[in-house]
């Protein structure tokens, strides 16, 4: 950075020490950590900072990055750009970093995780003991060997959760329309009908765009020719929840492993939608909490920091 230049930069969330030590190093660079700011506070006092952190609590509209003319960048700890608006940042000229490097491994590991616990009913078994019944040939399991897992998006969650389910012996669809040439390594390229014909487990993994949004109606759901176990560690929103539960009634869906879901606040559930999911049995739910382990809350800002360091605040010196 040019020495007599100080660099202003917001953190409006919780993040790791490890990306407050790292920055911290630039002399010029002066952080105000404020991880319990609310985001009426956010808009009031961005304008006067160069650079912004956040995670998801935050939304960045065009109008608001419209009045920060001071702003140079915005780094997301995390994968998804979704609560920013890119287009406007773009125009704005204000650079956009993310760090979906460091929870693809948690991601992945989630994603089977859910798979395990559903095909091996070890949810149902665990409560039926707890119960004092001992029932064996009720929860017998099904391996995930042998099936054909099909996956919606191959960046880099996509492709650590290719990589660690090829491990369980399992056969590998990956479609990106965004991305080509990217086969091999136990996972074969394909278009998306050979997802509708051939999978028997459907994986998303693709940001949450206008495209994407809603795409997993009962429509899409309807095209797939054999019964499937849908899994999403992605977005919620990509995910119609009606058309879910409605395949699940339907036995197209034989199960569903969600780790978001259209709707993530309580009190705005439908009620009548949710008791439907909830009651069924081959649902499995957790709290968006996937791409979050202790491991990669370290991660996630360790990505971020080298971006920032060795692209922005190198550009600049």
């Amino acid at each position: 950075m040019v020495a007599t230049e100080l660099f202003r930069v917001l953190i409006v969330d919780d993040v790791h020490p490890v990306l407050l030590q790292r920055l911290g190093s630039l002399p010029q660079l002066v952080l105000d950590y404020q991880p319990e700011i609310t985001p009426e506070a956010i808009a009031t006092v961005l304008p006067a900072y160069n650079g912004l952190v956040i995670r998801t609590k935050t939304q960045l509209t065009g109008t608001l990055l419209a009045s920060c003319s001071h702003l140079r960048f915005i780094a997301r700890a995390g994968a998804g750009l979704d609560n920013i608006d890119e287009g406007a940042a773009q125009q704005l000229g204000i650079k956009l970093y993310n760090a979906p490097e460091g929870n693809r491994q948690a991601v992945a590991e989630h994603v089977v995780g859910m798979l395990l616990s559903l095909f091996n009913n070890l949810r149902e078994g665990d409560a039926a003991i707890r119960s004092g019944r001992w029932e064996r040939e009720e929860h017998r399991g099904t391996e995930l060997s042998g099936k054909t897992v099909g996956l919606i998006g191959y960046g880099n969650n996509g492709e650590a959760t290719a990589r660690v389910l090829h491990g369980f012996g399992c056969e590998i669809l990956a479609y990106d329309k965004y991305k080509r040439g990217f086969g091999g390594e136990g996972t074969k390229e394909v278009p998306l009908e050979a997802l509708f014909e051939r999978a028997d487990i459907l994986s998303l993994h693709l940001p949450l765009t206008k495209e994407s949004h809603g795409m997993v109606n009962a429509a899409f759901l309807g095209a797939f020719q054999k019964p499937l176990v849908l899994v999403n560690a992605a977005r919620g929103e990509i995910v119609q929840l009606e058309a879910v539960v409605a395949a699940l009634a339907s036995g197209q869906l034989t199960g569903a492993c969600l780790d978001v879901l259209e709707n993530e606040k309580p009190q705005l559930w439908q009620k009548d939608l949710m008791e439907q999911l909830f009651a069924h049995p081959r649902v499995l739910l957790s709290p968006h909490v996937a791409g979050w382990t202790k491991e990669s809350y370290r991660k996630i800002s360790e990505v971020l920091a080298d971006k920032l360091l060795l692209d922005f605040f190198e550009a600049r010196s």
